[in-house]
């Protein structure tokens, strides 16, 4: 995801500005604000939205927040990185291992599973160890190799999204002319290109990332952060929300209006529709709306905070900053939420894994085979089973 762009922070000089402070070292500032007088208190102190005169409870308000958000927030992490390399790995073994589940709509499945995969792998536990922490422990090099991966997975598995789109788009409005387009190879190609592109892109990603350490009072805090200032920084953010966020939800609500279009409206053969054929369309229509809705729930909050950020709109506090976490969990759980939506809610998928996990027992296997024929059966007359080229697709 993204990404997750959360972790995209800046800071310039010595002092990180409050719009530019990463998520730990905001937390670290806030409790430095709320044990310091009027007479030490940080310059940045008097830019948060924090007082000064507030009594002996409010005081601990600050440093508890730190420290529960220390032990919390990783913790959710790690559930994060469990479910997702569980989730994400099995949709790669159980497509790769059914050669008939192999057409362009499970191999955009399977590069999904394996973008999340990479992004929880190099985003997800570093982010979490920077909350633990109050310094930055791996050094200026990682600290560019983390960020820029984040980038680039985060990219690749927002567009392989919208490869999908377009492959259920071209299945559907256009099932016969697109067979000469929507081949394995094609689907491979795309899938390359998609990579390299985003590959060479995000370079500037790693050329402005760094590590910045900076002292208030006796301790001392380093921070993996976006080191170039305004502009610079408000135009990476910007063109990332548009790139990453604004752009492909256009460009799969679009394809997926056209499709549920076609779906619904298109003229059935004979004229007549079946009762099968309409919960087949009501299925896909349900799954659309999930789709997108899932996408812009977990990835348009932390986005709309960044962009924030970004100009100068978004005070630093406690409030502010537990909206932030929030958000950022929103996006890295999205890496989860993909294998659920796409593969462990297909029936196709649940047959597939059972047939997997169930090797060498053939009594399991056959009853599998026997409910995957009469799955099929059932579902020939329905809208996706006729267009879809495959069976076996997961969606």
């Amino acid at each position: 995801m993204t990404a997750s762009p959360a972790v995209v922070e800046a800071g310039g000089g010595g002092l990180p500005v409050s719009a530019g402070l990463g998520i730990r070292g905001g937390l670290s500032y806030l409790a430095d604000c709320h044990n310091s007088t009027h007479g030490d208190a940080a310059p940045l102190c008097g830019m948060m939205d924090y007082n000064n005169t507030a009594g002996a409870g409010d005081e601990m308000v600050g440093p508890l927040m730190e420290r529960i958000v220390s032990y919390v927030v990783p913790l959710i992490f790690l559930v994060i990185v469990v479910v997702g390399l569980i989730g994400n790995a099995l949709v790669v073994i159980v497509v790769a291992a059914n050669a008939q589940m192999r057409s362009t709509t499970n191999l955009l499945i399977i590069n999904l599973a394996v973008a999340d995969l990479l992004f929880i792998v190099f985003c997800v536990p570093f982010t979490g160890t920077d909350y633990s922490l109050p310094s930055w422990p791996f050094g200026d090099t990682w600290c560019k190799i983390v960020q820029y991966l984040i980038v680039v997975t985060s990219m690749a598995s927002v567009y392989t999204l919208v490869l999908m789109s377009l492959d259920r788009f071209l299945a559907v409005v256009y099932p016969i002319s697109s067979m000469t387009y929507r081949t394995e190879r094609n689907a491979l190609l795309a899938i390359w290109i998609m990579w390299i592109i985003f590959l060479v892109i995000s370079v500037p990603a790693y050329m402005y990332h760094g590590l910045e350490t900076y002292s208030h009072g006796e301790v001392q805090h380093s921070h993996c952060i976006f080191l170039e200032a305004d502009p610079v920084l408000r135009n990476f953010r910007i063109l990332f929300f548009v790139m990453a966020y604004v752009f492909p939800l256009l460009t799969i609500v679009i394809l997926y209006l056209l499709m549920l279009t076609r779906l619904w409206h298109g003229v059935a053969p004979g004229g007549r529709v079946s009762a099968d054929s309409r919960r087949g369309k009501k299925r896909v229509t349900r799954m659309v709306l999930v789709v997108v809705a899932i996408f812009a729930f977990c990835w348009g909050p932390i986005q709309v905070v960044l962009v924030a950020k970004s100009l100068d709109l978004y005070e630093i506090n406690e409030l502010t900053l537990v909206v932030q976490i929030v958000s950022q969990v929103l996006a890295y759980m999205n890496s989860c939420v993909n294998p659920i939506l796409y593969a462990f809610l297909s029936d196709n998928f649940r047959k597939a894994f059972f047939k997997v996990v169930s090797c060498g027992h053939p009594q399991a296997t056959l009853e599998t085979r026997n409910g995957r024929l009469m799955a099929e059966k059932s579902t020939r007359t329905t809208a996706t089973s006729r267009v879809n080229g495959s069976n076996l697709d997961i969606l």
